[in-house]
């Protein structure tokens, strides 16, 4: 799948299966692609959840998290529990129906019906004729899968034409197999001392339905002609079998081999071997022998490693086999058919040109199974399902009943933003909702959070707590001032020593910002006169500053204090300095196909906009309005999906050149300052247009996104960081909880005056955007349609062209 955007990089995965030391064939292919996997992606994180059976308890190595007991119910959703908590990309499941509880494994699906993240299920084993109790356990993960792999392409069959599966549900990825030198194998036979032997092998855990007695019995006839033949068989007997019957199968193939005259001929290593000492043994192997009686094993580990090793292989005609030994990278034989195997063998030993050409080509076939190979397929389809991942299961019904335009807005709580406030102020950072104390305060938030509940008091009495929490941030805001310096720190510490020196640019501007919205209203605690005097003092330094979020920000708080004080002479000149600055820098960069004011896109866009159109609108220079009204439509149209819903600009696109949006990371302050600036610009203009665009900005925090999952807790006033590709950020931080609220209480005071935005009426799908002449607040046109300076084709707000506001 080709993506559009570039996806975060993945973090961390959870394995789920058997695991090492458990002498289990799934166990170790687990181990290995954890392994192959954090090989290949180094940042890449990982822990296995191990499937545990009641022979005995394992010393698993540290990437064993959590055990699962097998016939334990309770302990799957524990599991359950525990991955969502720990809050993981992907979940791979390795499914193999022994090695769950319940009936067919049924246990697996109390694991998998509450995980919230996507899961990868492995399937080592794909019944073409299950019985109803395996047919419902495979229906069930089928369900719960974002994709089911399969290491042959009869599998994938066997899924769409028995179970129905999609084609796009199912990805398949050859079994895994280590990356081994090309050698002849009479070196290796030398280091075990088997020089003068022709070595047979077959290698695995020991049991019944694996036709090792097909094979003994085709020795004897091989060893009248090859009386140096040699047949080894390799590996423990399984451990469940042990537990049930002891050695009885084991000793019923030797005492075969002794009623043939071959006990000579055969040898069994009865013990459970090493990677590194399988590989020697397999690499000293002149033919391998993989004699399964049944055609229904759709995957072979042993057979993969014996092919990707080179060796000459003779097999029954499984369905794997058929797949993996197909062009002559082995011969096939009937099952249970002891002389055809004989034979196969017989003529591989006299024939060294076709054993030859033989292992050449099973050599070249095993270079794409290797794990390296494996592990990229595998991240690829990470990658695909993160990408797709859209968890509509995930959206609150509480918050949004039906369709967020036709819901109420939901209640201003601050009950989160004083949860993160200490004595000293607000936390920056959260883990969940936990504030994380090791990174301290920053100036930015509690001045975010000053300016937040003045504007709340704006619009409803505030609580005591909330009267205390402004006081705590009012005082964060005057201890970051340093006098000497006319300037303000921003990063302190937990230990309450600042971090930076005073030089913050964009706090500084962020600080007025929020003092002039204090000043700008009488307080009984004269908050007021300390913000005025305080705003007197850090606005006029804003004209050494060179960052154009900082004039923006400025102009903001200056405006508000404006509105008290009109005429102040040197907050005037400073406003008509500072706006001019950023226009200029609007003049220098834009270009007809980048309306901006910068030749890169970085964080609180729309802020800049606001400042140019709340200035050109109070001073009544129309070249600034338009500019600002310009940027800002540009903008909008820049953070709108294919949908109509609202897209922030991603986090991606920052500190390009003149890039185009990239849609993730996607950030709470995008959607924040759009909605400020859409209605800063309503007000402006009396365009009902830009009402509408705040809102669809506002209806991305209640999950009217690219995920359509809510990005927060109303109930709490918590707001989480931001939309990855395929999930939310769990974190709740304070930047993110201001963006929030702050949005919310902007929008709420709009509604007062604009019904419509508290409860939105329904209308097409495409809305005609033109001349809105009846919608202005006092009942006045947006312009004057004979003097307007731009006239009905310059592209005022009243004569704009017609716009496209497409919605969702």
């Amino acid at each position: 799948m080709n993506h559009s955007v570039t996806i975060p990089p993945l973090k961390r995965i959870a394995m789920v299966g058997t695991c090492v030391p458990r002498q289990c064939g799934i166990a170790t292919f687990t181990d290995d692609l954890q392994r192959a996997l954090t090989n290949y992606n180094p940042g890449l994180s990982s822990i296995t959840i191990a499937l545990t059976d009641n022979v005995s308890s394992y010393a698993y190595p540290p990437c064993v998290a959590l055990e699962i007991q097998q016939d334990s119910p309770a302990s799957y959703a524990v599991a359950a529990d525990f991955l969502n908590v720990t809050d993981v990309d992907i979940v791979v499941l390795q499914h193999e129906f022994g090695i769950f509880g319940g009936e067919a494994g049924e246990h697996v699906l109390g694991l998998l019906r509450d995980l919230n993240a996507p899961v990868i299920s492995t399937l080592h084993t794909v019944l073409a004729n299950p019985d109803a109790a395996q047919r419902r356990v495979m229906d069930g993960i089928i369900r719960h899968s974002a994709r089911l792999v399969v290491m042959a392409e009869k599998g994938r069959r066997i899924l769409q034409d028995v179970y129905g599966v999609s084609a796009e549900h199912i990805a398949v990825i050859p079994h895994g197999v280590p990356d081994r030198a090309f050698i002849d194998p009479a070196m290796a036979k030398h280091n075990l001392g088997l020089a003068d032997r022709v070595l047979l092998m077959t290698f695995g855990l020991l049991g019944p339905g694996k036709g090792i007695e097909t094979a003994i019995r085709a020795v004897p006839a091989l060893v009248g002609e090859h009386p140096n033949l040699l047949y080894m068989i390799v590996g423990a007997t399984h451990p469940n079998l042990v537990q049930n019957e002891g050695e009885r199968y084991r000793d019923s193939l030797v005492a075969l081999a002794a009623e043939l005259g071959v006990s000579e001929n055969i040898c069994f290593v009865d013990r459970y071997l090493s990677l590194d000492e399988l590989l020697d043994h397999l690499a000293a192997c002149d033919i391998y022998l993989s004699p399964y009686p049944n055609e229904a094993q759709i995957v072979s580990g042993t057979l993969a490693y014996a092919v990707a090793l080179g060796k000459a292989v003779v097999s029954t005609p499984f369905w794997y086999a058929q797949e993996l030994l197909a062009d002559n990278c082995g011969v096939l034989i009937p099952f249970a058919d002891p002389a055809a195997l004989g034979m196969a063998v017989a003529r591989l030993i006299e024939d060294d040109t076709s054993r030859s050409e033989i292992r050449t080509r099973a050599y070249e076939r095993g270079r794409a199974m290797i794990w390296s190979s494996v592990a990229k397929q595998y991240l690829d389809v990470f990658s695909d399902v993160r990408f797709e991942r859209r968890s509509s299961e995930q959206r609150d019904t509480h918050l949004i009943s039906g369709e967020p335009w036709n819901s109420a807005l939901p209640p201003i709580a601050t009950g989160h933003l004083a949860a993160l406030t200490d004595m000293v102020g607000i936390t920056q950072h959260t883990k969940f909702a936990v504030p994380d104390r090791r990174h301290g305060y920053c100036l930015d938030d509690n001045a975010r959070a000053l300016l937040l509940l003045s504007e709340l008091s704006t619009l409803r009495t505030l609580t005591p707590q909330e009267e205390a929490l402004a006081l705590t941030y009012a005082a964060f805001v005057e201890h970051a001032w340093s006098a000497s310096d006319n300037r303000v720190h921003n990063f302190m510490g937990f230990d309450r020593t600042w971090l930076d020196d005073a030089r913050a640019d964009d706090a500084h501007g962020r600080t007025v910002w929020a003092l002039g919205a204090v000043a700008r209203q009488k307080d009984d605690r004269s908050l007021d006169g300390w913000a005025a005097a305080r705003l007197l003092e850090m606005a006029p330094p804003l004209i050494t500053l060179t960052s154009p979020r900082a004039w923006a920000y400025g102009l903001l708080g200056i405006s508000k204090l404006l509105k008290r004080f009109p005429g102040h002479r040197n907050l005037e000149q400073l406003r008509g300095e500072l706006s001019d600055r950023l226009f200029q820098r609007f003049s220098d960069a834009a270009e007809p196909d980048w309306v901006w004011f910068e030749d890169r896109l970085g964080y609180d866009n729309a802020r800049l906009c606001e400042a140019l159109i709340e200035s050109g609108h109070d001073t009544g220079k129309r070249s600034h309005l338009d500019a600002g009204l310009d940027t800002l439509r540009w903008l909008m149209k820049l953070q709108t999906a294919e949908a109509g819903h609202f897209r922030p600009i991603g986090t991606e696109t920052f500190g390009a050149d003149r890039r185009q949006p990239q849609p993730f990371d996607q950030q709470p302050l995008e959607a924040c300052a759009a909605v400020s600036a859409c209605l800063a610009a309503a007000h402006a203009t009396g365009d009902t247009w830009w009402r509408r665009e705040a809102r669809r900005a506002f209806t991305w925090f209640l999950g009217e996104n690219d995920l359509g999952i809510p990005v927060v807790d109303v109930k709490r006033g918590a707001c989480f960081d931001g939309l990855h590709p395929d999930r939310r950020n769990a974190n709740q931080g304070a930047e993110s909880t201001l963006a929030y609220l702050s949005a919310l209480t902007a929008i709420s005071g709009a509604a007062e005056q604009y019904p419509s935005l508290r409860l939105a009426e329904r209308s097409s799908d495409v809305v005609k955007v033109g001349c809105l002449l009846d919608e202005r607040p006092n009942g006045s046109p947006a312009c004057c349609t004979s003097s307007c300076r731009r006239g009905p084709q310059g592209g005022c707000d009243a004569h704009q062209p017609p716009l496209l506001a497409v919605r969702p």
